[in-house]
């Protein structure tokens, strides 16, 4: 029994694996990965230039002087009428033109406009506001006598140091961006695989029953040992192929990618021009450009070959000084790929060894997969703010939400009693669905051109024999 087993295992692992098709995907797969991350940073790189807008300031508060220029944004003040500043900033072709009327109060400051072309970006408006704010509550500190040393001062940032206390009492650092991260990227990777191998068991068996190899080979092997050889051995291929992912993608990030990048050339810095002559009109200051040339820097600095080189490394020492638990985070993320796997191969089998024609899996394959799109939703909306919260427990518990609720936890630190609970129910929920699977499979798997029902699925899992 267990020879036919590791047979039909072994076949389905050595039929797939010798594939064209499983080799060009397994090594093209990382370098479109790199390649994509690659074409998506070159064009946020490039879209990073530096609008101007323009402020025409009649309110007589000065606040055309007191907005500081970003980045993304640098303020230009401009003198004429509210007109002649409209028509100047749309031959400029400049971001926008921000209007301070007259008789405006630092206390209610009604009727400021914000002029742009088209429609304006949710981004440039919250950058206009944000800066605003700080100027008038710039002007309104300093009219209440504080001089600019204490202003700054009041605006000084407070860095917060996170510190991860375990049990035992021991403390570490903990970053929970990091985390956060980890946690999305397995939550991902299982929920993908269990989509992409599972659909590959179900077309698989129903490949067979249509060819009526089926018929051949249930002569020799029990329904059974045929079903479970058959997820056993797409799991191992799935394992392969992540594996050789894993160190092909390390591979193409630590070596490809910056003999692909080249050296970095030196960013360039516009000035914008000078404004026009006549009404109250301010001058640019000196240090507007030095946040922009600051962030050029920066961004050259970043993207140096070598600084890239040594990005792997840097991060795995990072990690390593974060109270992040790997190897629990290494075995529950094994236990549950696996488990998560099992548990919805069993009845992917099934399904396809219930209908003759792949259209009629639909109506089957929604029970079946809703549990785990609901895991993947929940997941990121819920169990990631709250991750040891009653919604975060309860869905780690469940079987089927299980696979993708709790590797999401396991970075964040999950109690071993609650991690082996969940275990165990996974392991229950297995061996029930593979019982359920697999009364359905002998009876399915020779089932030819009858329309297969909820009713009748029923009374297959009860036939005897």
């Amino acid at each position: 029994m267990a020879s036919k087993f590791l047979l039909v295992a072994q076949r389905e692992y050595l039929t797939r694996v010798r594939k064209r098709a499983f080799i060009i995907l397994t090594v093209l797969v990382p370098l479109l990965v790199v390649g994509f991350g690659l074409f998506v940073g070159k064009i946020a790189q490039s879209d990073e230039t530096t609008e101007i807008v323009d402020v025409r300031d009649e309110s007589g508060l000065n606040i055309a002087r007191r907005l500081v220029s970003t980045p993304q944004l640098q303020f230009l003040p401009v003198g004429g009428t509210l007109a002649e500043a409209k028509r100047s900033f749309q031959q400029q072709q400049h971001a926008g033109l921000l209007y301070l009327p007259v008789g405006l109060s630092e206390n209610d400051p009604q009727g400021v406009q914000f002029f742009g072309k088209g429609n304006i970006s949710l981004g440039k408006e919250s950058r206009v506001s944000t800066a605003l704010t700080n100027a008038f509550a710039e002007l309104k500190m300093q009219k209440s006598g504080l001089t600019q040393v204490q202003l700054d001062q009041l605006r000084a940032k407070v860095p917060l140091n996170s510190v991860s206390v375990d049990e035992t009492g021991k403390e570490k650092d903990s970053n929970s961006g990091v985390t956060t991260g980890i946690a999305s990227v397995l939550a991902v990777l299982i929920y993908f695989f269990i989509f992409l191998y599972g659909v590959q068991i179900m077309r698989g068996v129903g490949e067979e029953k249509s060819s009526r190899i089926m018929e051949v080979m249930l002569s020799s092997v029990k329904p059974f040992d045929l079903m479970m050889g058959k997820i056993v051995g797409v799991a191992a291929v799935g394992l392969t192929q992540f594996l050789l992912w894993g160190v092909l993608s390390w591979g193409a990030s630590s070596i490809v990618l910056p003999l692909v990048m080249g050296p970095d050339k030196p960013a360039k810095t516009e000035v914008a021009a000078a404004p026009a002559s006549g009404g109250s009109s301010v001058g640019t200051s000196s240090t507007t450009a030095s946040p922009i040339a600051g962030a050029a820097a920066a961004s050259a600095e970043q993207m140096n070959p070598a600084k890239r080189a040594g990005v792997v490394g840097s991060l795995f020492d990072m990690i390593g000084k974060l109270n992040i638990p790997i190897g629990t985070i290494v075995f529950g993320f094994i236990v549950y790929f696996l488990g998560g796997y099992l548990l919805y191969g069993a009845l992917f089998g099934a399904v396809g060894a219930a209908v003759d024609d792949q259209t009629d899996t639909q109506q089957f394959m929604f029970p079946i997969t809703m549990p785990l799109i609901l895991s993947y939703i929940v997941g990121f909306s819920v169990i990631l703010r709250n991750p040891d919260g009653p919604v975060a427990f309860w869905m780690s518990m469940i079987p089927f939400t299980s696979p993708v609720a709790m590797v999401i936890r396991l970075p964040f630190g999950v109690p071993a009693w609650q991690l082996a609970l969940s275990m165990f129910l996974l392991v229950l929920g297995f061996i029930g669905t593979v019982w359920v699977a697999a009364r359905i499979y002998r009876v399915g798997i020779l089932m030819y051109g009858k329309k297969v029902t909820y009713k009748e699925l029923s009374k297959w899992m009860f036939y005897k024999g």
